[in-house]
C-alpha cells in the first residue's frame, strides 16, 4: 500500500461549494475564478455578507498556495486574512483573482481582489498568510 502524499488537490469543500466560488484555473502562481452572488449570500439589509468575501479570499488563496508546495508534500494553512470590503453589492457575476506577493520556504502571503463583472470595479480585496505544513498522513 502506498504511504506517499497525493499529488493532486482535494475536491473542494461544501462549505466552499455553498459560497458558489467555481475556480476556473488553479495553479502554484494563479488561481481564479468567479461567483454568481445573490439573495442567497445577503444580509438580512439585502446587501452581499462580508462573509462571503472573505471565505473566498481564504479559500482561493489557500488552493494556490497549497498548489505551490504539493510536490514538496505540503499543504498551506491560513495564518491570517485580512479582507477589505469596498463597496457593498446586491448580486451579479464576480470574478476572483488570487495571486501570490510572497512566497518563501515556510510561509505565502498571496494577495485576493473580488471584482463586479459588469461595472468592473473592485467588491473586496484581501491578503492571506499562510503557512507552508506536512501533508496529513493517510
Amino acid at each position: 500500500m502506498d504511504e506517499s502524499p497525493s499529488t493532486d488537490l482535494p475536491d473542494l469543500s461544501a462549505f466552499l461549494q455553498a459560497t458558489g466560488f467555481v475556480v476556473e484555473e488553479q495553479s502554484g502562481t494563479r488561481v481564479s475564478g468567479f461567483v454568481t452572488l445573490g439573495p442567497g449570500h445577503h444580509t438580512p439589509w439585502g446587501v452581499v455578507h462580508g462573509g462571503v468575501y472573505a471565505t473566498i479570499v481564504e479559500s482561493a488563496a489557500s488552493i494556490g498556495a497549497s498548489a505551490a508546495v504539493l510536490d514538496r508534500g505540503q499543504f498551506a494553512v491560513g495564518l491570517h486574512n485580512s479582507t477589505d470590503f469596498l463597496r457593498s453589492s446586491s448580486g451579479g457575476r464576480a470574478r476572483v483573482v488570487a495571486e501570490p506577493i510572497q512566497q518563501g520556504r515556510t510561509q505565502q502571503l498571496w494577495l485576493v481582489t473580488i471584482t463586479d463583472e459588469a461595472s468592473g470595479k473592485d467588491l473586496a480585496r484581501g491578503q492571506l498568510r499562510l503557512q507552508n505544513v506536512p501533508l496529513p498522513a493517510g
